[in-house]
């Protein structure tokens, strides 16, 4: 037959095992996945710009070529006029002037092809004409006696209009080329502030995707943390449409949390068990007293049977069934606590549960030679919990209370409000041995203890610690070597009830 810790159990684990199928039935896309893509991107895109810009680099440099070219091709021209009005003038130079129209028809023969992609196949072909024309005027004046007046005229003539072309070619071929150039000047320039803007562009994307998928989901593992610590074992559930490493790590830390819960319930049932051995050999000297008294009034029963009235006798047997209920009803409130039960959790009277508390630990307290004192403010609202899980808690303290005072002493039990009424304090002080400073910070961590080793497992204020934290409240301690320590252990009033357990 199950029990109500194991059914607990069970459906934590069956909340935790959807979480997890919630975590892991999810299309797969991972961090690096993602990271490569958009670093992908960034590279085609930076790869795109970079080759555009060497593109353009590079056709300004074959424009840079050609327009050198076209500059060397109109000097050469512009030389040769030079060189011809100085034969018309002073009649030297003319094969000087033949010299330079051969040097622009060796440039055209180079670079006419560049240049042919500026002004088109036919303007060069033109060109080449006009010069070797030229050429041939050059020549046919070579050839004339400067005497001869009218075919020079003549010639004087085509070679100007021949020059002239040539020159205004030239110039206009150079101009055109230069506006290119800086065209394509301030077209680089333009793709360098784009390639800026989109860098910045990526960047701030980067950073988005960094603080959305990356920021985002790690403040929410650190969050869950935060509440584990708190108490709170909600299993963490998905929020993405996909599954990722943080998906993992959200699976890892409900599986966890699953262990903390199974491990707490262990830690819990030791604790308890530990408890009910400690009760049973208190019960055991108290049970001791009416199984006595028991044996004794049967016994004389017994022996003086035949002599006595009815009414003895019944007076006897009065005895016997009184001793019977004295031993049941203490057999019973250790059964009552260390019976298995299902959380209840209720509004519930904070001294009403002291009290019960105190029955249970009468004899310890008899045998601790222990002075009890109660001071319970007026007013008190109920709390909101389960009933066997504070008495263990409460039990718990007090028999620490009594272990801090093996020569005896005084445990106050003082309970009162707090300030805002949404808490009702319930203080333990003793004026036992107290705690060493260095130990008070470890004092609630497991397997800790300032007993003897034979008199204490290190597990009962731990496992305290978690029931009041599952309970919406705190335990905090201030102690004072050699003259006592307080135990305040804080629980929310019935009107903000407490979340207890690991499922919304």
């Amino acid at each position: 037959m199950a029990t109500p810790d194991d059914t607990a159990a069970a459906t934590l684990g069956a909340v935790a095992e959807k979480a997890q199928r919630a975590l892991r039935d999810r299309p797969r896309l991972s961090i690096r996945t993602r990271l490569t893509v958009g670093l992908g991107v960034w590279f085609v895109l930076s790869l795109a710009l970079t080759v555009v810009s060497v593109m353009l680099i590079g056709r300004v440099q074959a424009k840079l070529r050609i327009l050198a070219a076209v500059d060397r091709y109109t000097f050469e021209i512009q030389q040769a006029r030079r060189f011809e009005k100085n034969y018309f003038l002073y009649g030297t130079n003319l094969q000087d002037a033949l010299d330079q129209v051969r040097a622009a028809q060796d440039i055209l023969g180079r670079d006419g092809t560049s240049m042919a992609s500026i002004i088109g196949a036919t303007a060069v072909a033109t060109m080449g004409e006009r010069v070797r024309r030229y050429e041939q005027l050059l020549v046919r004046l070579q050839g004339l006696d400067p005497a001869a007046r009218a075919p020079l005229t003549e010639i004087e003539a085509e070679l100007r209009l021949h020059g002239a072309d040539m020159v205004s070619s030239a110039e206009a071929l150079a101009t055109q080329e230069r506006r290119s150039v800086e065209a394509m000047l301030v077209a680089t320039q333009r793709i360098g502030v784009v390639f800026v803007g989109v860098l910045l562009l990526l960047i701030v994307l980067l950073a988005t995707f960094i603080a959305r998928q990356m920021l985002a989901p790690l403040n929410r593992i650190m969050l869950a943390t935060r509440r584990i610590a708190e108490g709170d074992l909600t299993p963490i559930t998905p929020r993405r449409r996909y599954h990722d490493e943080f998906s993992e790590l959200a699976s890892s830390v409900n599986y966890m949390l699953h262990e903390l819960v199974r491990r707490q319930q262990l830690l819990v049932q030791s604790h308890k068990l530990t408890a009910v051995g400690t009760l049973t050999a208190g019960v055991a000297h108290e049970l001791n007293n009416p199984i006595n008294n028991m044996m004794l009034t049967a016994a004389a029963l017994e022996e003086d049977y035949a002599d006595m009235d009815d009414a003895g006798r019944m007076e006897l047997v009065r005895d016997l069934v009184s001793e019977s209920e004295r031993a049941r009803d203490i057999v019973r409130n250790l059964l009552d606590f260390a019976r298995e039960s299902e959380v209840q959790l209720a509004p519930l009277d904070v001294e009403q549960i002291i009290g019960e508390t105190l029955q249970l630990a009468a004899n310890h307290v008899k045998l601790a030679r222990v002075k009890v004192r109660g001071e319970v403010e007026e007013n008190l609202p109920a709390v909101y919990g389960d009933r066997h899980q504070l008495t263990q808690v409460f039990l718990n303290l007090v028999l620490n209370a009594l272990d801090a005072m093996p020569g005896g002493g005084t445990l106050t039990i003082s309970i009162e409000k707090s300030d805002d009424r949404s808490f009702v304090n319930v203080d333990f002080a003793d004026t036992g041995v107290g705690i060493p400073e260095p130990a008070l910070d470890r004092i609630f961590d497991p397997f800790f203890s300032t007993k003897k080793q034979a008199k204490g497992t290190g597990l009962g204020l731990s496992v305290s610690l978690g029931i009041i934290k599952q309970h919406g409240g705190d335990i905090r301690v201030q102690s004072e070597v050699g003259a006592g320590t307080t135990f305040t252990v804080s629980l929310p009033a019935s009107q903000v009830p407490a979340r207890m357990g690991a499922d919304d």
